[in-house]
């Protein structure tokens, strides 16, 4: 990544939605251990313009996307539906990437966010230059947070020798 974002403020964005929106704790994987989520899983992203281009996504394991879209509604699990999960994501999508929006550069605009469910696997290893990602675990499933730069239009706020 040429824009200087590091784990620590992903895991601090990450952890303050999730704890103080939903009083749920996950817990952030070394960096070193490989993560995956299965086809099924739950996909929210938004993108970005500005001075910094690029798309945030969440990937949530459907397990964690169930007791996440549960705990918002203040629902029990089981009468949740597929529209309620999509519809929870794309919240989930826009808190956690405005939280990291405000570490970007400014002018900076983010899309409505989008749902889906992913029809492939995804792993954290490897990660391209131009990318960024975070796993966390929760005893409901695993989540994945990845930042991809398209762009950083301003060469003073990128990482020197970038290109």
């Amino acid at each position: 990544m040429r824009f200087r974002l590091d784990t620590e403020s992903l895991i601090k964005a990450n952890s303050q939605f999730w704890e103080q929106m939903l009083n749920m704790h996950l817990d952030p994987l070394p960096e070193s251990e490989v993560f995956c989520v299965s086809p099924g899983h739950l996909l929210g992203q938004v993108h970005l313009d500005g001075r910094w281009k690029g798309r945030i996504e969440v990937r949530l394991a459907e397990g964690l996307a169930h007791a996440a879209t549960a705990a918002m509604l203040m629902m029990p699990v089981e009468e949740i539906g597929e529209s309620d999960t999509l519809d929870a994501i794309r919240e989930i999508a826009n808190m956690v990437a405005g939280t990291i929006k405000s570490a970007l550069p400014r002018p900076c605009t983010m899309t409505v966010p989008e749902s889906a469910v992913a029809t492939e696997s995804l792993s954290s290893q490897p990660c391209p230059e131009d990318m960024m990602m975070v796993a966390f675990n929760h005893e409901s499933g695993g989540l994945l947070v990845r930042i991809w730069e398209e762009e950083c239009a301003d060469p003073s706020l990128c990482e020197e020798g970038a290109n």
